[in-house]
């Protein structure tokens, strides 16, 4: 008699456990973004929220609170490394305050799927989490460069003109001479209409979304760096997930770089279509400029951050 008790004990015990793992199996992380959800950079990022959610039911759920109407976007950073948000999907120039060689990642000609087998990819986990308390999970944009928009035509390669910038334009356009303005992505148009900026820097695709594309007429060539979005997770956060929960968000981290190679093709051709009809014309200024945009960022990525820059860019070089 002994025995099968024993064994109906253990069958009741090991029942009693599965019950308790089902019931406290699911965990909800909150998700912000740096743009408004339904623009270009927005939506490929809720895309990835509405499959893991669809994929991840009873195991993970993501909980997208919205873009910078729930956090501005130079407060995100910030609010991912202390807690107040799980996750982001944000570019690293938004958090060069505490990251600035975070941002060497948009000068490296890789895209994400190989760049992470690489050991570039495990420097910039290891500043992440040192610098942002962040675990960096995934990236997309990456396949697409950035350019000068313009409302008047440049002269004198640009000099005296007034651009909006972010911390990885601000080298480029210092070594152009032109006058520096700052603001968030949703006070550009304000700007433009206002004549406050003769232009500003951004990607390829998604002017149009913001508005910005009846203000503008001119694109400079050639494009320069690679766009790049990364998704980050709190590292307290990601540290409490079970391995399962944490398999799941790596197995959504490549779906979302498959995704993001098809995007890209699509909102290129897209946005080519747009800028034609739009009659922006395009001028080059010719591959120096492309050089000095790299070379000048380079250098300055080495003052904010010397050694972190200096082992960046070793293994950025052995990857060309």
């Amino acid at each position: 008699m002994k025995a099968p008790m024993r064994a109906l004990r253990a069958a009741l015990f090991a029942l009693l456990a599965a019950a308790g793992t089902a019931g406290a199996q699911e965990t909800t992380l909150s998700a912000v973004v740096f743009v408004p959800r339904n623009t270009t950079f927005g939506e490929i990022f809720v895309r990835f929220v509405e499959q893991a959610n669809k994929e991840g039911k009873g195991l993970l759920q993501i909980n997208l609170r919205g873009g910078p109407d729930a956090i501005p976007t130079f407060e995100q950073g910030n609010a991912l490394r202390t807690g107040v948000v799980d996750m982001v999907s944000i570019p690293p120039t938004f958090y060069t305050n505490v990251c600035p060689e975070c941002d060497a990642q948009i000068l490296v000609p890789q895209m994400t799927p190989q760049l992470r087998k690489t050991a570039f990819w495990g420097a910039m986990q290891k500043y992440h989490g040192q610098k942002l308390n962040a675990h960096l999970l995934s990236a997309y944009g990456d396949g697409i460069g950035f350019h000068i928009w313009t409302t008047k035509p440049p002269t004198d390669g640009l000099k005296g003109m007034r651009l909006r910038t972010t911390p990885n334009y601000t080298p480029l356009f210092t070594a152009l001479g032109v006058s520096l303005v700052t603001t968030a992505p949703g006070e550009v148009l304000t700007a433009l209409e206002r004549g406050v900026v003769d232009g500003y820097g951004w990607p390829a695709i998604g002017m149009f979304d913001l508005g910005w594309g009846a203000h503008t007429k001119y694109r400079i060539d050639p494009g320069f760096y690679n766009v790049i979005v990364n998704v980050l997770v709190n590292q307290a956060k990601w540290n409490s997930l079970r391995e399962d929960q944490k398999a799941f968000l790596n197995k959504m981290a490549g779906w979302l770089e498959t995704e993001n190679v098809r995007w890209v093709a699509e909102r290129q051709a897209a946005d080519a279509k747009k800028i034609k009809e739009a009659g922006i014309q395009i001028v080059d200024l010719g591959r120096n400029h492309r050089q000095l945009a790299y070379d000048a960022y380079w250098e300055h990525l080495a003052k904010r951050a010397p050694e972190p820059t200096k082992e960046l860019k070793a293994l950025s070089d052995a990857l060309r």
